[in-house]
């Protein structure tokens, strides 16, 4: 049995004892440059002082301070691997008792940022167990054998200290058989008995260091870990207390940014509510910059818009334009070392008045598939819309910075670069800060209004309460009783009225709420201001209703409610039964597009081959 004292204290459960210095680890990596080394076949090993090695395919940069060097996690391709196989990591994996240490500093909050750990998370199937960090607090999160569901439930224990970013901490994840407990900094942070018996691991999962990932989710780290340690033993109070002491010289380090050396976009030029006489112009760049817009009626750019203050997250409002007017824009942006790039040459349109047709997208739900999302726009693309209305997830996890910089954004390339997209939040954005980062709305953001031609757009958050007496059902019901646009639109996340085969209840052995019912509720309004059409995503099929009033089918006078989720989710199938508000049902990626002219509408649906499937005429006068 190993030995399980320190300075004469039990600091480990264990079966017996011998006076040593401690017990070993069956795993203990520190992570230094002198410890990398090329792999022949492509990628670095990184030796490991006890246990198996790791294994990265991307050479990470090195960083310095006052203690020594460390490596960087760079939240975008940097992550280690214990061993070159499943069976290899699961040699020196604990199996009945648990202490995993770690020293680490994060650089970008994260729902779900993992530092180590071995786990498969997904609704039907809960096991392994990770150290790893919220937008928040740190937490460790495990599931044991002895849970009543055969196919596993996590338990994630977050601690109650709030990390600050750039700072290193001492985290330690401990699970005795019977108990979870996650220290910070020597002290104990949270306890749960959620957990029993030995540690319910995956048939298969990758074992990894500077991520959460499974089989779905692949969250990288962005930050330092300068040292993770695996025990198969259970650490008490006193060890945690001790190895945080012993090197605790090191929380009083702090750490600026750490930026690339190559200067490029992180995230190219894209626009932000058009209105007649402006448009915003953003982009993101990987190093700290200072830029220029230059823009005009022609590519010889007349004018030009400066912004001297060093930014990541560039926003340039370009003001003083006709309206329903072509103009050309570029934008060149230059570093705090003085390099520096330059976009293409790209187009965009100011907005129309009441008396100018126009015509704008609907797409939904370009989570999780970036390919597919890309296929959708380029289709889309092909009809030359003014604008797009997104009614939600625009990515699969809203905090995972990896989701919007490759995958939102180079999926919605070229139309967003050249129109702006009118979003509103799902719930996969999560509520982020990215969101908000990533777009330039009126007031808070997440509920809004804008006017475009002859109509005028409700965008709702209903994630929110949005249910009467709620801020956004009066701010809306106020907005739409002065609105005197002759078009009335809103958008928002969550469908009212859907046939889906099981989000709102079993449809293949028995009733469904057949929609949502607590977003249902602000569906009075719609009746109450003839609002004329309701686009929403989340299900990730397409429907539209005949007309309805008061929660029934109306020949006229009613709001007709879309879905419109198929511009990149994992799809999902309308039920057996036929509701009595159902016109058209179609599972399938697809995506939408609306052509107003005065009194008359045009609403088509493609799927993603360019295919025309449905079609919808209104005539208002």
């Amino acid at each position: 049995m190993r030995a399980c004292l320190i300075a004469a204290v039990s600091a480990f459960v264990c079966g017996a004892a011998l006076a040593h210095d401690g017990p070993d680890p069956v795993s203990h990596w520190i992570f230094s440059p002198e410890k990398i080394s090329p792999i022949p076949s492509g990628g670095v090993n990184l030796d490991s002082r006890l246990g198996t090695n790791l294994w990265g395919a991307v050479n990470p940069k090195s960083v310095k301070d006052r203690m020594g060097s460390t490596i960087y996690f760079d939240g975008e391709k940097v992550a280690f691997y214990a061993g070159q196989s499943y069976e290899q990591a699961a040699e020196f994996l604990p199996k009945k008792l648990i202490t995993v240490s770690a020293w680490v500093s994060i650089d970008q909050e994260h729902q779900w940022g993992g530092i180590v750990g071995m786990v498969q998370d997904n609704a039907n199937a809960e096991k392994g167990w990770v150290l790893g960090y919220n937008q928040n607090s740190f937490y460790f999160g495990l599931a044991g054998k002895d849970s009543s569901d055969a196919d596993g439930t996590m338990t994630y224990l977050a601690g109650e200290t709030k990390y600050e970013k750039f700072r290193l901490y001492h985290v330690v994840g401990v699970y005795d058989g019977g108990q979870m407990q996650i220290y910070v900094n020597g002290k104990l942070d949270g306890v749960s008995d959620a957990q029993k018996g030995e540690i319910f691991y995956p048939k298969k999962a990758p074992y990894v260091v500077g991520a959460y990932q499974d089989d779905n989710e692949f969250h990288l780290h962005k930050g330092q870990i300068r040292e993770v340690a695996v025990y198969d033993l259970a650490a008490k109070a006193e060890w945690a207390a001790h190895e945080y002491e012993h090197s605790k010289e090191l929380t009083e380090l702090r750490f600026k940014p750490v930026y690339p050396d190559e200067f490029e976009f992180l995230v190219e030029p894209y626009l932000q509510f058009a209105s007649q006489t402006s448009m915003t112009v953003m982009w993101e760049t990987n190093r700290p910059a200072r830029s220029v817009v230059n823009f005009g009626e022609t590519s010889d750019f007349d004018k030009a818009k400066v912004d001297a203050p060093l930014k990541l997250i560039h926003e340039m409002k370009l003001t003083g334009l006709k309206p329903n007017t072509p103009y050309y824009y570029k934008v060149e942006t230059t570093d705090d070392r003085g390099q520096k790039i330059e976009s293409e040459v790209f187009s965009f349109q100011t907005a129309c008045g009441p008396e100018t047709p126009f015509g704008f997208a609907v797409i939904s739900d370009t989570q999780d598939q970036p390919k597919i999302a890309e296929a959708i726009t380029a289709q889309a693309w092909e009809h030359r819309p003014r604008f797009i209305v997104h009614p939600g997830d625009l990515v699969g996890t809203g905090a995972n910075k990896a989701h919007w910089t490759q995958g939102f954004f180079p999926a919605l390339k070229p139309m967003i670069e050249r129109m702006p997209f009118y979003p509103v939040l799902g719930n996969h954005e999560g509520n982020a800060k990215n969101y908000y980062d990533y777009v330039s709305l009126p007031g808070k953001e997440y509920y809004y209004t804008f006017k475009y031609g002859n109509a005028q757009f409700f965008m709702i958050d209903s994630n929110k309460k949005v249910g009467p007496g709620s801020e956004q059902y009066l701010w809306l019901e106020k907005e739409l009783a002065k609105s005197t646009a002759e078009w009335k639109f809103v958008s928002h996340h969550h469908p009212p009225f859907s046939s889906d085969e099981n989000d709102y209840g079993n449809l293949w052995k028995g009733r469904s709420a057949l929609g949502d019912a607590r977003v249902r509720e602000i569906t009075a309004l719609y009746d109450k201001y003839g609002v004329d059409i309701v686009w929403n995503g989340h299900i990730h099929s397409y429907e539209r209703t005949w007309p309805i009033s008061g929660g029934k089918v109306v020949e006229r006078d009613g709001t007709i409610y879309m879905i419109t989720g198929g511009g990149g989710g994992h799809l999902e199938t309308p039920g057996p039964i036929k509701p009595d508000f159902q016109n058209n049902v179609r599972r399938g990626h697809h995506f939408v597009t609306v052509a107003i002219n005065g009194g008359i509408l045009e609403m088509k649906a493609f799927d993603i081959e360019g295919r025309l499937y449905d079609y919808l005429k209104i005539e208002k006068r």
